[in-house]
């Protein structure tokens, strides 16, 4: 069998590349050895985690605000098993769409895992395919420490984190980004005592530090507790439970915690390795990225690479964008990524989403901008809901008016923030947005009030 193209992996960047060279009339098929389509994002990462944190939100609106709602119910109780049957019903709807996508679009799904024994050939299990283009959509693992075994029964990854056969009576998370506190966030609702433990002295690397710190205060309210300056040396597991020992950074003290599950939440790295591709003398970086050009072009003639599996933010959008751009390209159109605009969100409650240059950024490259900010607790649509915390924050060209970033911290953020990434891609003043009609009441009022806190000052605040 010859084809155009075989993509190897079927996630966000993999089935939307295939799907794409499928419509622009290329014989496409893809590679997958999952027993599902949709690749991390969908089987064990963005999918089922969001199914989570909406129940587990839920929970805490029912604990907490229905009765201020004049809403009277008996306890509300958890059931983890149909909590479970809920989450598993959410991946399979999800990846039998995609599977229904490639059919409709005549893409081939070949079962297995792939290997690239020579350029123009993919072999899968024992068969070898022709095909005139490559693209390599193999994703990204969990990365773990040095003295920490993942068992995925009491030492887990996010994968782990997912389907725990019951809810810990405390838990212990390694690493304060993105995926530990939303997964912290669930568990904490859930009625877990959790635990962070980061390295650094801030949560959330890279994001804006005045939104580091209101939102650390939030977590910290909502029952989440952290150890800052804290580098993890071990996790010992005895009778179904872990011990953590780690060192704080400032004093180099040594100190333990004990934890029924321990959260290794310290970031993922490339899956490259296995498919052959250094044999090829395709270039990979000492950290399993594979090099490419600005066409997603690697070293070696008709491969391409493309989402976790190359340099850049690991977020199933920037793949889709990839994969789109990559089929393009190949179809022998023009292929285009603003690595410049992509946002960025975490899941918790409140959301925090961000795009462009922070603060810190900005100051340290001297340039002259200004702020607008405002608060959400003068948004009349977030006070009813419960939902006031948080501010949007729009940083702007002191001189031009020219939108640089964007933060919010708040209900909704990661819906927000693509009002602000459509004006920064078209170039927009924050003038634009603050003579820009929005209806009332809607959470979308705050992002008005922060444009025109960037000239003279906001309505409500």
């Amino acid at each position: 069998m010859s084809y155009d193209v075989i993509v190897i992996g079927s996630g966000p960047g993999g089935y939307v590349a295939a799907i794409r060279c499928a419509q622009l009339g290329l014989k496409t098929a893809c590679v997958e050895g999952r027993e599902t389509l949709g690749g991390t994002c969908l089987n064990v990462g963005c999918i089922p985690s969001k199914a989570l944190l909406h129940a587990s939100h839920q929970l805490h609106e029912a604990q907490h605000n229905f009765s201020k709602m004049g809403l009277k119910s008996e306890k509300i109780s958890v059931d983890w098993d149909q909590m479970q049957t809920y989450k598993k019903e959410v991946i399979e709807g999800n990846t039998k769409g995609i599977e229904f996508l490639f059919k409709k679009n005549k893409i081939d799904w070949i079962k297995g895992w792939a290997t690239i024994p020579s350029v123009g050939n993919v072999k899968v299990n024992d068969k070898t395919y022709e095909t005139k283009n490559i693209i390599i959509a193999s994703g990204s693992e969990p990365s773990s420490l040095p003295g920490l075994e993942i068992d995925e029964k009491i030492i887990v990854s996010s994968t782990g984190a997912l389907e725990l056969r019951k809810i810990p009576k405390k838990m212990v998370i390694i690493g304060a980004g993105v995926i530990g506190l939303e997964l912290g966030s669930v568990y904490s609702r859930l009625g877990s005592d959790v635990t962070v433990l980061e390295y650094l002295d801030n949560i959330t690397p890279g994001l804006d530090s005045e939104v580091q710190k209101s939102f650390q205060r939030i977590l910290k309210r909502q029952g989440i507790k952290f150890v800052m300056g804290a580098a993890v040396k071990s996790a010992i597991c005895k009778k179904n439970k872990a011990n953590v020992l780690y060192q704080k950074n400032s004093d180099e003290s040594e100190h333990s915690i004990e934890a029924d599950i321990v959260l290794v939440a310290t970031g993922r790295k490339p899956f490259t390795n296995g498919l052959g591709i250094r044999e090829l003398g395709i270039e990979v970086s000492e950290k399993g990225y594979i090099e490419i050009d600005n066409e997603w072009k690697t070293s070696a003639n008709g491969i391409y690479a493309i989402g976790d599996a190359v340099l850049g933010p690991m977020l199933a959008h920037k793949a889709e964008d990839e994969g789109i751009a990559a089929a393009e390209i190949i179809a022998g159109k023009h292929g285009h990524v603003n690595y410049s605009i992509i946002p960025g969100v975490i899941y918790t409650s409140p959301e925090v989403a961000s795009v462009g240059k922070t603060e810190d950024e900005l100051k340290s490259s001297k340039q002259n901008y200004k702020v607008g900010k405002f608060m959400f607790l003068g948004n009349g649509r977030a006070k009813a809901n419960f939902a006031a915390d948080g501010f949007v924050k729009i940083l702007a060209d002191a001189e031009t008016d020219r939108i640089l970033g964007a933060h919010i911290i708040g209900p909704a953020a990661g819906d927000l923030i693509h009002e602000l990434c459509m004006a920064m891609e078209f170039g927009a003043a924050a003038q634009d947005i603050a003579l820009t009609c929005h209806a009332h009441p809607t959470y979308s009022e705050a992002i008005r009030e922060a444009a025109l806190a960037c000239g003279d000052g906001p309505i409500h605040a």
